[in-house]
């Protein structure tokens, strides 16, 4: 005996309404347990969704181009009675909070600019707020939220709830139409660049941008709008820590591993936050105090073919050389494939960004608030050092950390690069 069962999106983490790039699915097809149905595509990374059943597909209700949440319904299929659900995939599991900030949720704090209603936008909501001058119809959890989202509710022009009162997804809805619309993108007041005609001198080709390098723009934007960033450039010795490296590489062989630089680098960090912990914070929502984070969780900023993403590395602390390697090497693969959770991008402390593999001597990383600091690296090289009687070769190392002047001043920068340098070049520290 067969049942006609429907197949829903999970949990898919912080994400209102995720778009589908990919049907893999048809009626009729016969799918089998944790066969992937369709592929969303979120703000970081794509996720293809998993069946919890196998059977034949009856009906699908999705198509290319929707955007969907949790809860709706994929499609129908037609199982035997016997069959067992997924389990994992249907229990309920809470993913943790992003911190990084998404376009449709800005957090702004007191010292950070508001969203203002723009011409373009005011226009295209139709609804009218059912509300005369210095009366708000919206209860005081909406009011509280629309203030975290730094949104002026009196300013709204839609109120699409009972009697004209304004709804949390009201909010939202003005949050997204205001970072959708020109002066977001290009500043808040800002004059955007004027359009070029670009065909007047010459053949050109024009390429669209992916979803994910649209919205790391405006996160990008947005970062470096409203923070005042500095960046100070070091320079540490990692002579040794290089020898030390290539000497575990028969070691590292025998367990099927590669252990790279940047896994040290994850490891020195973790020690240098630990001295000076306000570099693993975050700054309040009201910009009235810093919130010091007890764990230790490291982003690395990852090259792929559809843009930069930026895999969160957990519990670094707790981990070593060889468990650090195998999880770059896993997590990168699925990066460059498109195939990174939502869980697995949130919760980040601190971020490195490193051109090591392609060349440079120093750049400025943008911070990837709500973190306070990021940590560029560029390739080293073998540089005369003066050693107090003779100039000796040693293999040198580029660094560059921009950070939060509102939280960091340029004295504790300097100190934790100085620290951050010193375990670099004695990684036996770390263990002290």
């Amino acid at each position: 005996m067969s049942d006609i069962i429907e197949v829903k999106v999970p949990d898919i983490g912080d994400f209102d309404e995720v778009e589908v790039i990919e049907v893999l699915v048809q009626a009729g097809d016969t799918i089998e347990l944790e066969q992937a149905l369709i592929t969303l595509e979120s703000d970081k990374a794509s996720m293809e969704i998993p069946s919890t059943h196998a059977g034949t597909v009856q009906e699908v209700f999705v198509k290319l181009g929707d955007n969907i949440s949790e809860g709706t319904n994929i499609l129908t299929l037609s199982v035997s009675g016997d069959t067992e659900v997924n389990k994992e995939n249907t229990t309920d599991t809470k993913v943790e909070e992003t911190e990084i900030i998404k376009p449709a949720e800005v957090t702004p704090d007191k010292n950070q600019q508001k969203i203002a209603p723009t011409p373009q936008a005011t226009e295209k909501e139709t609804t009218p707020v059912a509300h005369s001058k210095g009366q708000i119809h919206a209860s005081p959890s909406v009011r509280r939220f629309a203030r975290e989202l730094g949104v002026n509710v009196a300013k709204m022009s839609k109120a699409s709830g009972p009697k004209g009162r304004i709804l949390k997804q009201d909010v939202k809805d003005f949050v997204k139409q205001a970072l959708s619309s020109t002066d977001i993108q290009s500043g808040t007041g800002i004059p955007p660049v004027p359009a070029v005609d670009f065909t007047k001198f010459g053949e050109i080709e024009e390429r669209p941008l992916s979803k994910i390098k649209k919205l790391t723009g405006i996160h990008l934007t947005r970062s470096w709008l409203n923070v005042p960033m500095v960046t100070h450039h070091e320079m540490a010795d990692i002579t040794e820590m290089e020898a030390f490296r290539k000497s575990l590489k028969p070691e590292a062989e025998k367990i099927g591993v590669k252990v790279t630089f940047l896994a040290f680098i994850m490891k020195a960090l973790v020690g240098a936050l630990k001295d000076y912990p306000e570099f693993n914070a975050s700054l309040s929502s009201d910009g009235s105090s810093v919130i010091l984070k007890k764990y230790y969780n490291i982003g690395i900023a990852v090259d792929t073919p559809n843009g930069l993403v930026v895999p969160v590395f957990k519990d670094v602390d707790q981990k070593n050389i060889y468990n650090l390697a195998e999880e770059m090497a896993s997590i990168s693969s699925k990066a460059r494939e498109g195939k990174l959770s939502p869980r697995e991008m949130q919760g980040g402390c601190f971020t490195i960004s490193s051109l090591g593999g392609i060349g440079g001597t120093a750049f400025t990383p943008i911070v990837n608030t709500p973190e306070v600091a990021i940590l560029g690296v560029t390739r080293s090289e073998m540089s005369p050092v003066w050693n107090g009687k003779e100039f000796e070769p040693r293999l040198m190392l580029p660094l560059d950390l921009t950070y939060d002047h509102r939280v960091i001043d340029g004295a504790a920068a300097a100190n934790f690069m100085v620290a951050l340098s010193g375990y670099l070049n004695d990684i036996r520290r770390v263990l002290l």
